[in-house]
């Protein structure tokens, strides 16, 4: 049954095992007030899955570890791994610093579910790798907004039981990779070990670098958006009185999760115009809007503002997926396990800096706040120059 249709098992296994990702920040309105935290706090525990994400992805790209096992297993073991670990932050977590190294943990385990992912997938339809990973960017969109989808309709819920429930929908995730397999193209290299450097060789491949700097310019500003998220739609909301927390989490969910149509529309359009094109008007799109919110969150009509949300949640992923297939597209093969993970790395890596400045500067700037996303979009134009010039 499985491999009738892999394709689509293994979005709906990224869509599951991700849902594991903002689990903690689905549940900040509970947290914040059990725990007497602020907006930098949930900051710092957003920060510790990226900065788990950032050494687990850094130890699969200089071990080999990504290029010498199976994806599969690989997929399968981290999504449980994943799984426990946000059990735990759940049911044992009393305070935000241990909550913290929890939180980590999971972050780990993501290294070998989001990157790794992306590999199985293509190595099931390598000649649509665009639309694929536009469709399993997508599922991850959604899986990070589902924590705030289950905390709308489970208003009633504690927040234990909420974020228990990712951590089922993971281990299912997890059980339907392993059942799948992976695919017959991008096997490993029987008895053959890749050097340690190989992530880093694939930076001098100029196309790949090029992509690669577009793809540090879009997470410096995707992350730090979906962590302010909640925090913008209840500036909004509270305008019309209707900033409480199953509206403000409802909101959060559709600023996230709409961004899986502008994943999944980006790989429709490349396979017309070409990946650069859609990740050059997608990063155009998305740094305007940071330059225009703040004045849209105060003056403009409540379902303006809105609206403004929705557009800024499609257009700062429907780029995510293009820069991974030009980057995947654009580095040997026998490389490409080892130099995702870390082009991975390095893109997480920025996210721990953003999500950092600007929770810190909620309190001080609110919505205003949105200006410091704008660097992101003007650096990942400028270093995507060349691809755009050679797709001319």
């Amino acid at each position: 049954m499985f491999r009738r249709h892999p394709i689509a098992w293994i979005v709906l296994a990224q869509l599951l095992g991700t849902s594991l990702w903002f689990s903690a920040n689905a549940a900040a309105d509970d947290l914040m007030r059990l725990w007497a935290l602020n907006p930098a706090d949930i900051g710092r525990l957003t920060n510790a899955v990226q900065l788990g994400f950032i050494v687990g992805t850094l130890v699969f790209a200089f071990s080999g570890l990504a290029d010498r096992f199976a994806a599969s297993r690989i997929f399968a073991v981290c999504a449980s791994v994943g799984a426990l670990f946000n059990l735990a932050f759940a049911h044992l977590a009393t305070d935000v610093d241990n909550a913290w190294w929890l939180r980590l943990g999971v972050g780990l385990a993501m290294a070998g579910v989001y990157p790794v992912g992306m590999k199985l997938i293509v190595s099931w339809s390598p000649e649509k790798a665009a639309q694929s990973l536009g469709l399993l960017v997508g599922m991850l969109i959604l899986g990070s907004a589902l924590p705030h989808g289950l905390r709308a309709v489970g208003a009633a819920w504690p927040w234990t039981t909420v974020v228990s429930t990712a951590s089922l929908l993971a281990g299912i995730g997890a059980a339907v990779i392993a059942h799948i397999g992976d695919g017959p193209h991008l096997k490993r290299q029987s008895g053959v070990t890749p050097s340690r450097l190989a992530a880093l060789a694939a930076f001098r491949v100029a196309r790949f670098r090029a992509s690669a700097l577009g793809y540090f310019g879009h997470m410096w500003e995707l992350y730090a958006f979906w962590t302010l998220s909640p925090l913008l739609v209840g500036v909004v909301l509270a305008r019309a009185d209707m900033a409480t927390p199953t509206w403000i989490s409802a909101g959060a969910f559709a600023v996230m999760g709409i961004g899986a149509l502008g994943s999944v529309g980006g790989g429709l359009w490349a396979q017309r115009v070409g990946s650069a094109r859609v990740a050059f008007v997608a990063l155009l799109g998305s740094g305007l809007m940071c330059a225009v919110f703040p004045w849209v969150a105060v003056h403009a009509p409540v379902a303006w503002a809105l609206l403004a949300l929705l557009i800024w949640g499609v257009l700062v992923v429907a780029d995510s997926s293009q820069f991974s297939a030009m980057s995947m597209q654009a580095c040997p093969p026998q490389w490409v396990g080892s130099a995702i993970t870390l082009q991975n790395s390095i893109g997480f890596l920025i996210t721990t800096a953003s999500i950092a400045w600007t929770t810190s500067a909620w309190p001080t700037l609110g919505p205003e706040v949105s200006w410091l996303l704008l660097p992101g979009p003007l650096f990942g134009l400028w270093g995507m120059r060349r691809l755009l010039r050679r797709d001319a």
